[in-house]
């Protein structure tokens, strides 16, 4: 999803349109190659029935066999294509040439097909539906439950409808509405007393939120904490996770929207929240990326290891973001074919930066994993930078805690999600 994002975010920065082929019937290029031995079932009669067994089975083999061999056809009919498939994001494709780009993504049997010039997207399309039984749909409008509008150059993406399922299975349509999606008081421990909840339904409404967090990063620390009592859930963790679900009852026509003048460099936000909400007094990284003005990449994630102070906390959480943006400047520099930029992480940790920028390993460092030193390698080698922000403007800060109701909802401004209501509209 980051990479499809990071394609979005390129179409809309070079005005380019976005569309999207179906392949009819995919999961029937699967072959059947061994022999297949089928017992008489009770109930059938001798004659004439065999043959229908016998393509039953090979129908549910063939069906079984169909992702891998579909998988290799369309590989050796992009290459024969002269599409390129990008080392870093095996699901892309590139085609360049003196004066066009084209850039193809695939998930399973969708297709979505971007760049320039408009000739050369109708000529892929003509050649696939030569190759393949295809759906032409046009501009991209809808893809793995994301909803893509497309105006005037600018992308814009929202899961309205995915929201408005989650909530009718979880008998919430009719609740009311929270403009916070976590109390910054909340506390929540794995040994809490109280009435066991039936943890399918738990894991269900976890599984369907971190899906909306494809288009929605201001619910990704509240989602990745209750994620976190998947196993034993009790009422506690029941009634924050309702929570959640009247906040996104409020919100579930936010979304991100990629500019066509927004910019072409990715910058990241790293920050961390030292021993806050879990038992093991390990702290949270937040990590977001962007493309231009708009975000494209965003975790939240339990540090693997004890911080002894926040200093070192943003140092592991720096370290973490460090990973990301080398893959993401490198995934960048594949797809548009132009040279690798260097890349800004900002960090609200002065303390944290002067460890980063300093090699000699003292008093303060030597007894961080050596692992984590990785990011001062990438300072020295200059394949990122790293600044200072102010917290007030540290944007991977709702990444890593529960805030308060203002500040919250300024920083949900600030990371680039807005209401698509009124905007798509106009």
């Amino acid at each position: 999803m980051e990479t499809i994002r990071l394609l979005l975010a390129i179409a809309a920065n070079n005005k380019w349109e976005v569309h999207h082929l179906d392949v009819k019937s995919a999961f029937l290029h699967g072959e059947l190659k061994e022999e297949v031995y089928v017992t008489q079932p009770e109930g059938f009669t001798k004659k004439g029935n065999d043959g229908k067994v016998y393509r039953l089975i090979k129908a549910l083999y063939g069906l079984r066999q169909a992702p891998r061999a579909w998988n290799i056809k369309l590989d050796n009919t992009l290459k024969s294509l002269d599409f390129k498939k990008c080392a870093l994001e095996q699901a892309i494709y590139t085609k360049a040439s003196k004066d066009s780009l084209l850039l193809v993504g695939v998930y399973v049997d969708d297709l979505i097909i971007t760049g320039t010039p408009k000739k050369e997207i109708d000529k892929f399309k003509a050649q696939m539906e030569e190759k393949f039984e295809m759906s032409d749909l046009g501009l991209l409008a809808y893809y793995l439950g994301i909803e893509v509008t497309q105006t005037k150059g600018d992308i814009s993406i929202k899961q309205s409808a995915y929201a408005n399922k989650i909530l009718k299975e979880a008998g919430m349509l009719e609740s009311n509405e929270t403009v916070i999606p976590m109390d910054p008081g909340t506390r929540l421990t794995k040994n809490t007393e109280g009435t066991l909840v039936n943890s399918t339904e738990y894991r269900s409404l976890i599984g369907c939120l971190r899906y909306l967090l494809h288009t929605r990063p201001d619910l990704s620390y509240s989602v990745g904490l209750l994620s976190r009592f998947m196993q034993e859930p009790k009422e506690q963790h029941m009634k924050a996770i309702k929570q959640v679900l009247r906040y996104v009852k409020g919100t579930k026509d936010y979304g991100i929207t990629y500019k066509h003048n927004g910019g072409n460099t990715i910058q990241g936000f790293s920050d961390s929240s030292y021993g806050v909400n879990t038992q093991e007094g390990k702290g949270t990284t937040g990590i977001i990326f962007y493309y231009g003005d708009s975000p494209i990449s965003w975790s939240t994630q339990k540090q693997a290891t004890v911080a002894l102070s926040s200093c070192e906390s943003e140092f592991i959480a720096a370290t973490a973001a460090a990973t990301q943006a080398l893959w993401l400047k490198r995934l960048l520099s594949r797809l548009t074919h132009s040279k690798e930029e260097k890349i800004t992480i900002m960090v609200d940790n002065k303390s944290a930066i002067a460890l980063m920028k300093n090699p000699v390993f003292h008093g303060r460092s030597k007894h961080i994993d050596t692992k984590y030193h990785f990011i001062r390698e990438c300072v020295e080698r200059e394949d990122i930078q790293v600044e200072f922000v102010s917290g007030e403007y540290q944007k991977a800060d709702i990444l890593t805690k529960a805030l308060p109701k203002i500040k919250f909802l300024i920083m949900r401004q600030l990371i680039g999600l807005k209401d698509l209501r009124h905007s798509v509209c106009d």
